[in-house]
């Protein structure tokens, strides 16, 4: 069992934008058991402050083997190229974004957060009654 309770990865991945060109971007996925559920990415854009986004572990597991996802964010599989890739399509008020992010060393990483924190066992790593108080007390 890891010790760790973190992970990250930088990930070359590609934005594809209507016209059909191809952006070569950085992105820095973040995994944190105090958060277990989620997964978080920055995209570099460039020399502004990168793009965040914040995903259901699950979602990114299952869309690496079927389509998933509905509304803001989708996810599936596909080969192109001879290279196993995720699309990634999120939408926004400001426009949509589709990515196609490598296979590998996004699968490298998820590995990595199920060494932190099992499949079905997120729970643990929660404090409910910390987390409802601060939902009820706080706002």
């Amino acid at each position: 069992m890891n010790s760790s309770t973190t992970a990250s990865a930088e990930v070359g991945l590609r934005l594809i934008v209507p016209d059909k060109t191809i952006i070569p971007l950085l992105a820095t996925w973040d995994y944190s058991a105090d958060d277990p559920y989620a997964v978080r990415v920055a995209f570099h854009v460039g020399n502004d402050a990168p793009v965040e986004w914040i995903f259901a572990r699950e979602l990114l597991t299952v869309g690496i083997v079927r389509k998933v996802g509905r509304g803001d964010v989708r996810v599936w599989p596909a080969d192109k190229d001879g290279e196993r890739i995720l699309n990634l399509t999120l939408s926004s008020p400001f426009g949509r974004a589709h990515f196609e992010v490598p296979l590998t060393p996004l699968t490298d990483f998820l590995d990595r957060t199920y060494e932190i924190v099992p499949a079905g066992r997120e729970a643990d790593f929660i404090d409910i009654e910390a987390e409802l108080d601060d939902l009820l007390w706080h706002t």
